[in-house]
């Protein structure tokens, strides 16, 4: 039977260049001039953009425009204006390496398929679990800290609970201690793990947002006297709202007298590692026995590039290995597969790897602690104006404060419809507060005061 013909392609190879270079050009030169997309609203963005797939083919031109289109009606995550979420801004040099991942198409599984790759991997894994302090360690490249905190659960689980990986879980009770204000990750792993969302129990904090020693040991011997299981113990370096570190060393003496797998996350906060002006807020991370580290956050890396490091070596391959003769066939140091939760999974190591060696020690941390002069600045600035409070001194590079006569919830929404600025808000002492998060190097001085400015201008008018 004869085989058709490849069908012809619109878009030449050799145009292909050209092509990616005007988008990404036209892309920069938006952030700068255009740092706040129009505002359009679900319905809006439907009606103008022809987003449905019919079925029916576009000519090559048609497509094409579809595509400006569509990255002109996204919001920027890299411009000036953007303190949403706890990552922004763009790393150029990071940027430059995640356009060759998506040319070279790596999956990060076996040696084999991706080569020089997984030794980059490895390399990096090595360098991020050193400056923690776990340098015999292991650990593993994931798509975000969320699946870090799932793995580091996992083999916490499965070291806690004999038997579990092969016959599966008992019915005895089962303990997850965070603070009460952790991630959300932690209660959503507790779930898809089978220990149960009910199994976390949230331990109070102190004023700065820190986990409190004391309650944690309370919780745990109340539990070991009901005969209940303490799996692990989730510290936050860099809670989510206030940026609070939590007082690792303390935590570690608790989880070590107990002896309960001591899980650090460090999505937001690992960053700080690089600094010698700030490390000391990880004081007491080498005794962790698991780590979550994201760089796309304080680092700048392109979207995504988490890792989970681990204290002792081979615990990935340990608790997540499968046989697969037909695909792993060297051994898991060299074949990362075998201790993932995916199989084939993009290279998100290389665009951290090459900034990092463009840029040393010395240069990212330069980065970290232009972060926290710059919320310093911001800080200055919000404590001489008496329309706003802080609620807390800044622990790092959030700041949260309430702006007079309007509420957080309602400024915000109205910052981003009218497009000045994208800034999140929160809730802390069940009172809503404008959560700002510095966390681009890029931002100036003149932006945080131009920001605050504007800010100011349209409280005031809401509040008429």
């Amino acid at each position: 039977m004869p085989i058709d013909p490849p069908a012809p392609d619109d878009l030449d190879a050799e145009a292909l260049p050209g092509i990616a270079a005007s988008l990404i050009a036209e892309q920069l030169r938006r952030d700068e001039l255009t740092p706040m997309r129009p505002y359009r609203d679900a319905q809006a963005l439907r009606a103008e953009l022809p987003l449905a797939l019919d079925g029916e083919p576009l000519p090559w031109p048609r497509t094409l425009e579809l595509l400006r289109e569509v990255l002109a009606a996204t919001p920027s995550t890299t411009s000036r204006r953007f303190f949403n979420q706890l990552f922004g801004g763009r790393d150029l040099v990071a940027t430059l390496a995640e356009l060759t991942t998506v040319l070279s198409n790596s999956p990060m599984h076996t040696f084999k398929a991706s080569g020089v790759q997984v030794l980059i991997e490895r390399e990096v894994l090595r360098r991020m679990a050193g400056l923690a302090g776990l340098t015999d360690g292991d650990g593993a490249i994931t798509p975000g800290g969320s699946l870090s905190n799932l793995m580091g659960m996992l083999i916490a689980r499965n070291e806690a609970i004999e038997g579990t990986r092969e016959a599966g879980l008992p019915g005895t009770p089962r303990r997850i201690y965070t603070s009460a204000v952790s991630h959300y990750s932690v209660r959503k792993a507790a779930g898809i793990l089978g220990l149960g969302r009910g199994a976390v129990q949230r331990i109070a904090v102190d004023e700065a947002g820190r986990m409190r020693p004391e309650a944690l040991a309370e919780a745990i011997e109340r539990d070991r006297a009901d005969g209940v299981i303490p799996v692990m113990v989730n510290a936050t370096a860099g809670t989510t709202v206030l940026g609070a570190f939590d007082p690792l060393p303390a935590l570690a003496e608790v989880a070590e007298r107990h002896g309960v797998w001591l899980h650090v996350d460090a999505a937001y906060g690992g960053s700080v590692l690089l600094s010698s002006r700030h490390r000391h807020l990880l004081e007491g991370s080498e005794r962790a026995d698991s780590l979550t580290w994201d760089a796309h956050k304080l680092l700048g890396v392109p979207l995504t590039c988490s890792a989970l490091l681990t204290r002792r070596p081979g615990l990935c391959a340990a608790h997540l290995d499968e046989p697969a003769g037909y695909l792993f066939q060297e051994d898991a140091f060299y074949d990362p597969g075998r201790g993932s939760l995916q199989c084939a999974r993009r290279n998100d190591a290389l665009k951290l790897w090459l900034s990092w060696k463009h840029r040393g020690d010395a240069g990212l941390g330069r980065r970290i602690d232009r972060l926290f002069e710059l919320a310093a600045h911001a800080r200055a600035r919000i404590e001489a104006e008496p329309r706003l409070r802080l609620v807390r001194d800044p622990a790092s590079v959030n700041l949260c404060f309430e702006v007079a006569g309007v509420g957080a919830r309602r400024l915000c929404r109205e910052l981003w419809e009218r497009g000045i600025a994208k800034i999140g808000h929160a809730e802390v002492d069940g009172r809503e507060v404008v959560r700002w998060v510095l966390v681009d190097p890029a931002v100036a001085p003149d932006d945080v005061d131009a920001v605050l400015r504007e800010l100011l201008e349209l409280a005031a008018t809401l509040a008429s």
